[in-house]
Protein backbone atom coordinates (compact mmCIF):
# COMPACT_ATOMS: atom_id res chain seq x y z
CA UNK A 1 0.00 0.00 0.00
CA UNK A 2 2.83 2.63 0.81
CA UNK A 3 4.71 1.79 -2.35
CA UNK A 4 0.95 2.87 -4.73
CA UNK A 5 0.83 6.47 -2.65
CA UNK A 6 4.65 6.50 -3.21
CA UNK A 7 4.47 6.03 -6.97
CA UNK A 8 0.96 7.83 -6.70
CA UNK A 9 3.28 11.32 -5.13
CA UNK A 10 6.07 10.57 -7.60
CA UNK A 11 3.36 10.41 -10.82
CA UNK A 12 1.77 13.46 -9.04
CA UNK A 13 4.81 15.15 -8.99
CA UNK A 14 6.21 14.38 -12.08
CA UNK A 15 2.58 15.43 -14.05
CA UNK A 16 2.81 19.13 -12.11
CA UNK A 17 6.76 19.14 -13.11
CA UNK A 18 6.09 18.65 -16.47
CA UNK A 19 2.67 21.78 -16.34
CA UNK A 20 5.39 24.29 -14.86
CA UNK A 21 7.89 23.33 -17.57
CA UNK A 22 5.43 23.63 -20.53
CA UNK A 23 3.90 26.77 -18.99
CA UNK A 24 7.30 28.14 -19.21
CA UNK A 25 7.83 26.63 -22.52
CA UNK A 26 4.27 28.68 -23.77
CA UNK A 27 5.40 32.21 -21.98
CA UNK A 28 8.75 31.93 -23.83
CA UNK A 29 7.19 31.33 -27.09
CA UNK A 30 4.61 34.45 -26.20
CA UNK A 31 7.74 36.65 -25.95
CA UNK A 32 9.07 35.47 -28.92
CA UNK A 33 5.63 35.72 -30.95
CA UNK A 34 4.85 39.03 -29.74
CA UNK A 35 8.88 40.23 -30.30
CA UNK A 36 8.15 39.02 -34.21
CA UNK A 37 5.20 40.98 -34.10
CA UNK A 38 7.39 44.06 -33.69
CA UNK A 39 10.20 43.45 -36.04
CA UNK A 40 7.88 43.22 -38.75
CA UNK A 41 6.38 46.71 -37.87
CA UNK A 42 9.98 48.05 -37.79
CA UNK A 43 10.73 46.49 -40.59
CA UNK A 44 7.70 47.72 -42.53
CA UNK A 45 8.77 51.41 -41.14
CA UNK A 46 12.21 50.96 -42.05
CA UNK A 47 11.27 50.34 -45.67
CA UNK A 48 9.15 53.52 -45.58
CA UNK A 49 12.15 55.83 -44.22
CA UNK A 50 13.86 56.52 -47.30
CA UNK A 51 11.26 57.35 -48.84
CA UNK A 52 10.04 59.63 -46.55
CA UNK A 53 13.74 61.51 -46.46
CA UNK A 54 13.92 61.22 -50.39
CA UNK A 55 10.30 62.97 -51.29
CA UNK A 56 11.79 65.67 -48.56
CA UNK A 57 14.96 66.12 -50.10
CA UNK A 58 13.60 67.30 -53.63
CA UNK A 59 12.53 70.40 -51.48
CA UNK A 60 16.22 71.76 -51.70
CA UNK A 61 16.22 74.33 -48.71
CA UNK A 62 14.52 71.96 -46.69
CA UNK A 63 16.76 71.00 -43.37
CA UNK A 64 19.35 68.31 -44.00
CA UNK A 65 20.22 68.08 -40.53
CA UNK A 66 16.95 66.76 -39.48
CA UNK A 67 16.81 64.25 -42.59
CA UNK A 68 20.69 62.75 -41.33
CA UNK A 69 18.79 62.19 -37.78
CA UNK A 70 16.07 60.32 -39.02
CA UNK A 71 19.02 58.49 -41.33
CA UNK A 72 21.14 57.52 -38.39
CA UNK A 73 18.39 56.93 -36.25
CA UNK A 74 17.00 54.37 -38.59
CA UNK A 75 20.28 52.46 -38.97
CA UNK A 76 20.32 52.27 -35.06
CA UNK A 77 17.05 50.58 -34.58
CA UNK A 78 17.74 48.35 -37.82
CA UNK A 79 21.04 47.02 -35.94
CA UNK A 80 19.43 46.83 -32.19
CA UNK A 81 16.53 44.93 -33.77
CA UNK A 82 18.93 42.50 -36.02
CA UNK A 83 20.73 41.72 -32.67
CA UNK A 84 17.45 41.30 -30.54
CA UNK A 85 18.91 44.59 -28.63
CA UNK A 86 15.96 45.24 -26.39
CA UNK A 87 17.88 48.34 -24.49
CA UNK A 88 19.49 49.66 -27.11
CA UNK A 89 15.94 49.75 -29.55
CA UNK A 90 13.91 51.09 -26.74
CA UNK A 91 17.14 54.25 -27.16
CA UNK A 92 17.09 54.43 -30.57
CA UNK A 93 13.39 53.87 -31.22
CA UNK A 94 13.54 57.51 -28.58
CA UNK A 95 16.34 59.14 -31.38
CA UNK A 96 14.31 57.69 -34.35
CA UNK A 97 10.70 59.22 -32.71
CA UNK A 98 11.83 62.44 -32.20
CA UNK A 99 13.87 63.09 -35.73
CA UNK A 100 10.10 62.07 -37.07
CA UNK A 101 8.74 64.41 -34.78
CA UNK A 102 11.51 67.20 -36.52
CA UNK A 103 10.52 66.16 -39.77
CA UNK A 104 6.90 66.36 -40.00
CA UNK A 105 6.96 70.10 -37.68
CA UNK A 106 9.49 71.08 -40.52
CA UNK A 107 7.56 70.57 -42.63
CA UNK A 108 4.81 72.69 -41.69
CA UNK A 109 7.05 75.74 -43.18
CA UNK A 110 7.22 74.22 -46.51
CA UNK A 111 3.80 74.27 -48.10
CA UNK A 112 4.93 72.79 -51.30
CA UNK A 113 5.67 69.68 -49.78
CA UNK A 114 2.84 69.69 -47.15
CA UNK A 115 0.84 69.37 -50.40
CA UNK A 116 2.87 66.77 -51.52
CA UNK A 117 0.85 63.78 -52.07
CA UNK A 118 3.30 61.07 -51.74
CA UNK A 119 4.25 63.13 -48.49
CA UNK A 120 1.44 63.19 -47.07
CA UNK A 121 0.61 59.16 -48.06
CA UNK A 122 4.06 58.31 -46.36
CA UNK A 123 3.64 60.61 -43.44
CA UNK A 124 0.00 58.96 -42.86
CA UNK A 125 1.64 55.27 -43.24
CA UNK A 126 4.41 55.81 -41.03
CA UNK A 127 1.57 57.28 -38.47
CA UNK A 128 -0.22 54.24 -38.70
CA UNK A 129 3.37 52.13 -38.06
CA UNK A 130 3.87 54.40 -35.19
CA UNK A 131 0.73 53.58 -33.82
CA UNK A 132 0.89 49.65 -34.30
CA UNK A 133 4.33 49.80 -32.91
CA UNK A 134 3.23 51.37 -29.18
CA UNK A 135 0.40 48.74 -29.18
CA UNK A 136 2.93 45.73 -29.71
CA UNK A 137 5.47 47.10 -27.60
CA UNK A 138 2.69 47.09 -24.96
CA UNK A 139 1.98 43.56 -25.27
CA UNK A 140 5.79 42.56 -25.95
CA UNK A 141 5.81 44.16 -22.95
CA UNK A 142 3.11 42.19 -20.60
CA UNK A 143 4.83 38.85 -22.37
CA UNK A 144 8.15 39.87 -21.37
CA UNK A 145 6.53 40.39 -17.45
CA UNK A 146 4.52 37.14 -17.70
CA UNK A 147 7.64 35.36 -18.65
CA UNK A 148 9.43 37.16 -16.10
CA UNK A 149 7.26 36.41 -13.10
CA UNK A 150 6.73 32.69 -13.75
CA UNK A 151 10.80 32.36 -13.72
CA UNK A 152 10.83 33.92 -10.42
CA UNK A 153 7.86 32.05 -8.71
CA UNK A 154 8.18 28.63 -6.75
CA UNK A 155 8.64 26.15 -7.81
CA UNK A 156 9.00 27.07 -11.41
CA UNK A 157 12.20 28.78 -10.65
CA UNK A 158 14.01 25.18 -9.76
CA UNK A 159 13.15 24.42 -13.33
CA UNK A 160 13.50 27.56 -14.97
CA UNK A 161 17.10 27.55 -13.60
CA UNK A 162 17.84 23.79 -14.87
CA UNK A 163 16.20 24.15 -18.23
CA UNK A 164 17.97 27.43 -19.50
CA UNK A 165 14.75 29.82 -18.74
CA UNK A 166 16.03 33.33 -18.72
CA UNK A 167 13.98 36.81 -18.30
CA UNK A 168 13.99 39.01 -20.65
CA UNK A 169 14.20 42.78 -20.73
CA UNK A 170 11.36 45.45 -21.20
CA UNK A 171 11.46 47.42 -24.04
CA UNK A 172 11.59 50.76 -22.19
CA UNK A 173 11.08 54.44 -23.66
CA UNK A 174 14.15 56.69 -24.09
CA UNK A 175 13.85 60.01 -21.70
CA UNK A 176 13.04 61.61 -24.51
CA UNK A 177 10.26 59.78 -25.81
CA UNK A 178 8.60 60.11 -22.41
CA UNK A 179 9.07 63.45 -21.87
CA UNK A 180 6.39 66.52 -23.15
CA UNK A 181 7.26 67.41 -26.34
CA UNK A 182 8.83 71.33 -26.21
CA UNK A 183 6.58 72.69 -29.26
CA UNK A 184 8.73 75.57 -29.00
CA UNK A 185 12.04 73.88 -29.49
CA UNK A 186 10.48 72.20 -32.99
CA UNK A 187 9.77 75.65 -34.35
CA UNK A 188 12.85 76.99 -33.65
Amino acid sequence: MAMFILLGAVGVLLIYGISLYNNLVQVKNAVAKAWANIDVLLKQRHDELPKLVEVCRQYKQFEQATLQKVIEARSQVHAAGERQDITALGKAEGVLRSGLAGIFAVAEAYPELKADQNFMQLQNRISALEDGIADRREFYNESVNINNVQIAMFPASLIARRYGFVEKPLLAFSETEVADVDMKKLFE
